[in-house]
């Protein structure tokens, strides 16, 4: 991907040449970490794009990103965002499945967040704030949705440890419990989204997911970072529960 302005320019003798980069200053008693941090941020295309686009947040790219190749957010779908806080993930969707009813030719789709912390109104969405994990979610989003599932996805991560095998298990573990969930309220042929760390403990996840699904792919959108070790993966045309977790 090409390098627009807010990337360091490279070193050249020519005429004209500038270091386009903004940098911040480390004020006394302001961690590096945190100034490396904004520094990312203020220089990253994707956070410019969110602010001037009206997204909240740069997040919002990735499920573009994933939608645009693998469409699974079409007109008239209904959508359940776990996690779904800022909501970035359920503008998109809201657009994209035609929840305002703005596109008159297209069937009007529905979208539904949940997250433990309370979110600010999304204009087109109904939000919720639920533990998914508790007893009876299952039947309360299919309530508020209307019936069943098209399109469960997940931008979800576990608050970070420092320590990248913790974190990866914990991410791992927060998927497949989403996973349950979608395999719960998904309609047949639906399609299951969800953030992953790479790092190997998630084979038994994968494999789970292929029972469910005819097809799983896994992918690393451009909007996320290069130098982070989150990638997505995009199940698609559930088939049901796996034999194996009917009992479970």
């Amino acid at each position: 991907m090409s390098k627009g302005p807010g990337s360091r320019a490279g070193k050249s003798s020519g005429r004209g040449q500038r270091d386009l980069r903004v940098r911040v200053k480390t004020a006394k008693g302001r961690k590096l970490s945190s100034k490396l941090w904004l520094e990312r941020q203020l220089n990253d295309p994707y956070v410019a794009r969110a602010r001037r686009e009206g997204y909240r947040g740069r997040a919002a790219f990735k499920i573009l990103e994933l939608d645009d190749k693998y469409r699974f957010l079409v007109p008239g779908a209904r959508v359940v965002d776990l996690g779904c806080a800022p909501g970035g993930w359920c503008q998109v969707a809201l657009q994209r499945v035609n929840a305002l009813g703005e596109k008159g030719d297209k069937a009007v789709g529905r979208v539904v967040g949940v997250d433990l912390q309370e979110v600010d109104p999304i204009a087109g969405a109904e939000i919720h704030q639920l533990d998914f994990l508790s007893e009876g979610a299952d039947d309360l989003v299919k309530e508020w949705l209307g019936g069943p599932a098209d399109v469960v996805m997940s931008d979800m991560a576990a608050a970070s440890s420092g320590h990248k095998a913790t974190d990866h298990l914990r991410i791992v573990a927060l998927v497949e419990a989403a996973a349950q969930l979608a395999f719960d309220v998904l309609e047949p042929g639906g399609t299951f989204v969800a953030k992953v760390l790479a790092g190997g403990a998630e084979a038994e996840m994968q494999l789970t997911l292929k029972k469910a699904f005819t097809k799983v792919a896994n992918v690393k959108p451009p909007a996320s970072r290069s130098d982070s070790s989150e990638k997505f993966v995009v199940a698609t045309g559930f088939r049901g529960r796996p034999e194996t977790d009917q009992d479970s």
